[in-house]
C-alpha cells in the first residue's frame, strides 16, 4: 500500500501507520525511535483541523488552519506479475473488499472498497500490475512485527474470523494482546472484550494491522462476533469474474426528469465500473425481455437531459402483476446477468418492485425446478437489489419533499393559467381550471399560489362550510366589488367536500353563472401537464438522485430494506421504500375516513404553511386574523439592488397579508433615493393585483445605500411614521441592513424591526440556501442553453462558450451546467488556469475525434462573467478554436440581462409567498411588546420600538425550514470583499458536472480517461452527505 507515509515522517526518524477512522477523519500514528507515539487527525470536515500533537509535529499557529489534506482517498497495491495480482485479489476479497471498478480487456487494474460500518470510514484499494516492481522481502518471523512500519490498520469486530481467514490462506501473522491486569479486584475480560491486534503479511508482503479497537485513541472494543467463513479458493464471482450489472426502468405515468435520472444512472454506473442496461417499456420490457433489455453506453444517453417524458418508455403491464409474469422477469434478469434494478416511477411501480424482491428467492427456486435455469446459473444472483426513484408529477409520495417531474408540471400549469388570465381580464370572465391530483392537492395549491388564483379546491382540505357554494360566491363577489376584472378558480381532480362528494369544475361553473351572473368557462389542462422539457430544478433533482441510486446499489445488502431515494431539507435521503408507500396510502385512507387534519399532517412540512399563506393573502378583510387597534403598524416596503424574479410576488403577499392583519403597508419607490425624496404612499389590496406574475420591480430598485444621506432616511421614516421596514433585494439590501443597524445609536427612528428578504439571481446573500430570482434566472439560462445546444448540434462540430452572470459567485454557472449537460464550467471559486484550458481542449479533441461524424454533438462551456480578467469569454473561445485542429470551431454567447427579466418561475413565486408572510410576522413579533407596554400605560407608541440585534435579521431557507438570522451573526459567514456568502452548498456540484460530461468507456478505456475513473469516488464523496440508513 505504497505512498502512505510522506517523507516528512522519515525526516524525523519516524514510522507511520494510517488508521481508517470514522467521524473524525483519517488518523495517522507516528512513532519516533519506537518510543514516542503521536496521532494526527485529517478531518473529514474541511472547515477545521483537529490535532493531537506537540509543536514538534505542527506549529501552534496552524492548529485551526484549513487542511491541505481533507481525508483518505485510497491506497495502491502493486503486483509484479499476474500470479501475485490474483493472490492479492483473492486475499483482499476474502477480507470483505468488494470490487467497485473491474478490469476490462487486457487491463489488469481493479478497485476494491471495504464499506465500513458507521462510524468507520470506507477503505478503497487500487490493485494493478507493474512488471518493473518486485515483491518485498517478508519480515523475519522471529522479529516483533508490531514495532515495524504497518501500512494500514483495519478495524474488525470479529478478529477470530480474520484469524481463520489468514490461516486458511496460509498467510503468516502475529497476535498481540495486553498483559492481564495485576489488580485482583479487576473483572477478567473475555476474548471478544480484550483489545487485540493481529499483524499479518498480505501476498505482496505488505504489513497489515487488524484491530478490534474502533478508534486508536479509545480503548472501546468493537464486538461483532460472527461464525467463521471459509476463504475462497479462487477469485469470487462479482469481482473480476463479472461486473456489477444494473438494470434501469421507468414505469407508471411519465414525468419530466425521468430521462435525466436515466442519464445520470448510466454515466455514473459506467464510471464506477458497472454495465447498465436500459429496460424499455417499463415492466412490460422486463417481462418480454430480448431486445427490450439493452446494454447502454455513454453516448446512448446523449441529449437525454433536456427531453421530457421517458425515452426508454413506460407501459402498463398486467402480466407483471401475476406471479408467472414476475417469474419470466426474473429469468430475463438472470439471463442478462442483472442483479440490481433501479425503478423510477410512482407508488404502484415501487410497490411492484419491492414485491418482486420479496419473492426473489422463491422465483429462483421455481426457475431451477422447472429447468429454465440451472443451479449454477442462479448462484451469483441469490440477492436482488432494488432502488426506487419517485417519478410523479402529483408530488404525492410521502417521505420526500418533492418528486421528479412535479416542478416541471407546475411550470406547465402556470404557463397555461398565466395565458388564460389575460383573456379572463379582457372579458371579465371567470375560469375554472382543473389540474391533476387524485389524492394530492399539491399541484392545485401551488398553482393557486403561483398564479394568484382566487380560490383552490384540494382533497386534503375540503371546504369547512356545509354550504360552501355560498361562501365561495361571497368571497369571489368581494373581489369583484373591489374592482377585480377576472376570477380564477383552480380545482384538483380529486377535490371533495366534507362528505366526500366530488367537487367538479362544471358544477362550480354552474354555481358562478347562476348566482353571480359571471361568464364562466371551464378548462381541463389534462396531459399538457406532463409534457415539455424538464425545468431546471427537475434536472438537478433527478440527476443527483440518479447518482445516489447507483451508490445505493453498492451499499445495499440483503438485510437492508429496499431504499427509496428522496429529498428532504434540500438533502438527498434514503427511506425504506415500503414504509414510504404505506405512508402515501395513509393519506388516501385518512381522506376516506374524513380525517382531513391527519391528511394534511402526512404531507411535507411546507404544505400546510403554504395553504395558510394562500388563504391569508387571498381573502379580503379577514376579521378572524386582524390584530387589536393598538397593535396596528405602518410597514414600509422597499426594493434594493438588481431586479430579480419574485420581488413583486413578495410585495403583493406582504401587502395583502398586512392589510388583513389591520396594518398599513407603504410603498417606498425607487429605493433609498426615493425614500429621501419622500416617495412613499400606501398600497391597497387591488393595487398589487396581478403582481404575482410580473418580473422586475414594480416599486423600482437601485443599488444606492442609506448612508448616502442617513439623516434624511431617518427623517422620512419618522415623518411617515414607518414602524417596520421590509427590504427585498440582493447583497445591497444586506449591506444596507448593516448600515442601518450601525446607525441605530444616533437615530431613534431606526430602532424598529428591520427584515431583509434576499432577492438576487446570484444567490450570494448569506443566511439562505436560495434567494428569490435565482430559480427564475436558472430557468432562463437553461432555456437559452437548450436553444444554443440545438444550434451547435445542427452545425455538428461547434463549441459555444456561454457567459452567465453571478458576480463573484458561480451558483448560476454550476447549477446551469448540471442542468444542461455542459462540458465544463468556469467559476470564480476555482478560477481558470492555462493548464485547465489545455486539459479541457484536449478533452474536446478526444471527444470529437471519436464522435460519429454523422451524429456529432454540439457542446457548451459555461463561464461566470467575473471568473478572470485575462481569460475572457472571447479569449477562451479563440483558444478552443485555434487548438481544435479543425475538428470543431467555437462561438460565444453572452446572455446578459435576459437572466434578470421574464416571468418569475413557480418556485420563486412560492418561496416569495411563504417568506413574505413570515417577514410581516417577524415585524409584529419585535414591535408588539413595546406597543403593548405603551397601550397598558395609556401612552402613544414611541418612535423606537426595539433595539436588540435580533430585530435586524435576514430571512432565509435552510433546507426546507424558514429561519431568521441577525445580520451581525451573518458577518461570520460573509466574504465582504467578494460580496457573497462563504457557505456554498452547491459548490460540490462542480465535480459532478465534469464527471457526467467527461466520457468514460470501460470497453475501450484509453489512458486519457483513467484519471477520471480514479476521481469518481472522490467527486461523489464531496457531495452533501445523504441521509442514509
Amino acid at each position: 500500500m505504497g505512498g502512505v507515509c510522506p517523507n516528512v515522517y522519515d525526516s524525523i526518524g519516524g514510522k507511520a501507520r494510517v488508521h481508517a477512522a470514522g467521524r473524525h477523519g483519517v488518523t495517522v500514528r507516528i512513532s519516533i525511535q519506537k518510543a514516542v507515539t503521536r496521532y494526527l487527525i485529517w478531518p473529514k470536515n474541511p472547515t477545521y483541523t483537529r490535532t493531537l500533537t506537540s509543536s514538534l509535529f505542527l506549529p501552534p499557529h496552524n492548529t485551526h488552519a484549513m487542511p491541505i489534506v481533507e481525508g483518505l482517498s485510497h491506497f495502491t497495491l502493486t503486483a509484479p506479475n499476474p500470479d501475485a495480482y490474483t493472490n492479492a485479489l483473492v486475499f483482499y476479497s476474502a477480507l470483505g473488499f468488494q470490487t467497485v471498478a473491474a478490469p476490462s480487456g487486457d487491463t489488469k487494474e481493479v478497485w476494491l472498497t471495504l464499506f465500513g460500518k458507521q462510524p468507520i470510514q470506507d477503505l478503497t484499494v487500487k490493485l494493478w500490475i507493474n512488471p518493473s516492481m518486485r515483491i518485498k522481502d517478508p519480515l523475519p518471523e522471529d522479529s516483533e512485527w508490531r514495532l515495524e512500519q504497518s501500512n494500514v490498520a483495519a478495524v474488525s469486530g470479529d478478529l477470530a474470523t480474520v484469524e481463520s481467514i489468514l490461516v486458511s490462506l496460509s498467510r503468516p501473522f502475529q497476535k498481540h494482546t495486553p498483559a492481564p491486569s495485576s489488580n485482583p479486584l479487576s473483572v477478567p475480560l473475555t476474548a471478544s472484550q480484550t483489545p487485540t491486534e493481529l499483524y499479518a503479511l498480505d501476498p505482496l508482503n505488505n504489513l497489515l494491522t487488524f484491530t478490534n479497537v474502533g478508534h486508536p485513541l479509545s480503548r472501546e472494543v468493537v464486538d461483532r462476533t460472527t461464525k467463521p467463513v471459509a476463504a475462497p479458493s479462487s477469485i469470487p464471482s462479482g469481482h473480476s469474474a463479472r461486473r456489477k450489472k444494473i438494470g434501469v426502468l421507468t414505469s407508471g405515468g411519465d414525468s419530466p426528469g425521468m430521462n435525466a435520472s436515466v442519464r445520470a444512472i448510466v454515466r455514473v454506473g459506467i464510471a464506477r465500473g458497472c454495465d447498465v442496461y436500459g429496460i424499455y417499456e417499463g415492466y412490460r420490457g422486463l417481462v418480454e425481455g430480448k431486445e427490450k433489455i439493452k446494454k447502454l453506453k455513454w453516448d446512448d444517453v446523449r441529449g437525454f437531459i433536456h427531453i421530457g417524458g421517458t425515452v426508454i418508455g413506460t407501459a402498463r403491464c398486467m402480466e407483471f402483476k401475476e406471479r408467472p409474469g414476475r417469474l419470466q422477469a426474473a429469468e430475463n434478469l438472470i439471463k442478462n446477468g442483472i442483479d440490481a434494478l433501479i425503478v423510477c416511477g410512482g407508488d404502484g411501480s415501487l410497490t411492484g418492485a419491492d414485491l418482486f424482491r420479496s419473492e426473489w428467492s422463491g422465483l429462483l427456486a421455481e426457475l431451477v425446478s422447472l429447468g429454465r435455469c440451472s443451479a449454477e446459473e442462479i448462484e451469483p444472483y441469490r440477492a436482488l437489489t432494488i432502488v426506487g426513484l419517485v417519478g410523479s408529477i402529483d408530488n404525492d409520495m410521502s417521505s420526500t419533499d418533492i418528486t421528479i417531474g412535479a416542478v416541471t408540471s407546475l411550470h406547465r400549469i402556470c404557463e397555461s393559467v398565466d395565458s388564460i388570465s389575460s383573456t379572463a381580464m379582457s372579458h371579465q370572465r371567470a375560469f375554472v381550471i382543473e389540474v391533476m391530483g387524485r389524492h394530492c392537492g399539491w399541484l392545485a395549491l401551488m398553482a393557486g399560489i403561483s398564479c394568484g388564483a382566487d380560490l383552490v379546491f384540494i382533497p386534503e382540505r375540503p371546504p369547512v362550510e356545509e354550504d360552501w357554494e355560498t361562501s365561495m360566491c361571497d368571497l369571489l363577489q368581494s373581489h369583484r366589488l373591489l374592482g377585480k376584472r377576472k376570477t380564477i378558480v383552480i380545482v384538483a381532480e380529486g377535490a371533495i367536500d366534507q362528505h366526500l362528494k366530488p367537487i367538479k369544475p362544471d358544477y362550480i361553473k354552474d354555481v358562478l353563472s347562476s348566482r353571480l351572473g359571471l361568464d364562466t368557462r371551464v378548462t381541463t389542462l389534462g396531459h399538457v401537464q406532463r409534457g415539455g422539457a424538464p425545468a431546471a430544478f427537475d434536472r438537478y433533482l433527478s440527476t443527483i438522485q440518479g447518482v445516489e441510486a447507483v451508490e445505493a446499489v453498492f451499499r445495499s445488502t440483503p438485510e437492508l430494506p429496499s431504499p427509496m431515494i428522496g429529498m428532504c431539507q434540500n438533502q438527498v435521503t434514503w427511506q425504506p421504500l415500503v414504509k414510504a408507500v404505506e405512508m402515501t396510502h395513509a393519506v388516501a385512507k385518512a381522506i376516506k375516513e374524513k380525517d382531513f387534519k391527519r391528511a394534511m399532517e402526512l404531507r411535507d412540512p411546507e404544505f400546510a404553511e403554504e395553504y395558510v399563506a394562500f388563504l391569508q393573502s387571498t381573502i379580503v378583510d379577514d376579521e378572524s386574523i386582524k390584530v387589536l387597534p393598538h397593535q396596528r403598524l405602518r410597514i414600509g416596503i422597499i426594493h434594493l439592488g438588481a431586479p430579480a424574479g419574485g420581488m413583486n410576488t413578495a410585495t403583493r403577499v406582504a401587502v395583502r397579508y398586512a392589510i388583513n392583519r389591520g396594518h398599513t403597508p407603504l410603498a417606498i419607490y425607487n429605493g433609498f433615493p426615493g425614500l429621501i425624496r419622500g416617495a412613499v404612499e400606501p398600497l391597497g389590496w387591488l393595487s398589487v393585483d396581478g403582481w404575482t406574475t410580473r418580473g422586475g420591480s414594480e416599486l423600482g430598485t437601485n443599488r444606492s445605500q442609506p448612508d448616502m444621506d442617513m439623516g434624511m432616511v431617518t427623517y422620512q421614516l419618522q415623518k411617515h411614521n414607518i414602524q417596520g421596514l421590509f427590504l427585498i433585494g440582493g447583497f445591497e439590501a444586506y449591506t444596507a441592513m448593516l448600515s442601518l443597524e450601525a446607525a441605530r445609536g444616533a437615530y431613534p427612528a431606526l430602532n424598529i424591526p428591520l427584515v431583509h428578504l434576499p432577492a438576487t439571481i446570484s444567490n450570494n446573500v448569506p443566511g439562505t440556501d436560495f434567494s428569490l430570482g435565482s430559480d427564475t434566472s436558472l430557468n432562463a439560462i437553461v432555456e437559452a442553453c437548450d436553444t444554443i445546444v440545438q444550434s451547435a448540434s445542427a452545425s455538428r462540430r461547434r463549441v459555444f462558450v456561454i457567459e452567465v452572470q453571478g458576480g463573484k459567485t458561480g451558483y448560476l454557472a454550476v447549477m446551469a451546467g448540471l442542468a444542461t449537460g455542459a462540458t465544463t464550467v468556469y467559476i470564480p471559486e476555482i478560477g481558470i488556469t492555462l493548464a485547465m484550458l489545455q486539459h479541457d481542449v484536449e478533452h474536446l479533441v478526444e471527444l470529437y475525434t471519436h464522435d460519429d461524424p454523422n451524429r456529432s454533438e454540439g457542446r457548451i462551456i459555461l463561464r461566470t462573467e467575473t471568473v478572470s480578467d485575462t481569460y475572457t469569454t472571447d479569449v477562451i473561445s479563440s483558444i478552443i478554436k485555434e487548438e481544435g485542429r479543425k475538428l470543431f470551431d467555437s462561438r460565444t454567447a453572452v446572455l446578459g440581462h435576459t437572466q434578470q427579466g421574464g416571468t418569475p418561475s413557480p418556485l420563486d413565486r412560492i418561496r416569495a409567498t411563504r417568506q413574505a408572510v413570515k417577514c410581516v410576522q417577524f415585524i409584529e413579533q419585535h414591535a408588539f411588546p413595546t406597543l403593548e407596554k405603551a397601550s397598558a400605560m395609556g401612552q402613544e407608541p414611541p418612535v423606537a420600538l426595539c433595539s436588540t440585534p435580533e430585530s435586524v435579521a435576514v430571512i432565509g431557507i435552510r433546507g426546507s425550514e424558514i429561519v431568521f438570522t441577525p445580520v451581525r451573526k451573518l458577518l461570520d459567514e460573509t466574504d465582504m470583499k467578494n460580496r457573497k456568502s462563504t457557505k456554498s452548498w452547491w459548490l460540490s456540484m462542480k465535480g459532478l458536472v465534469d464527471l457526467l460530461s467527461k466520457k468514460v468507456d470501460h470497453d475501450e478505456c484509453s489512458t486519457e480517461y483513467c484519471p477520471a475513473l480514479e476521481r469518481v469516488d472522490r467527486i461523489i464523496g464531496k457531495l452533501d452527505p445523504p441521509k442514509r440508513y
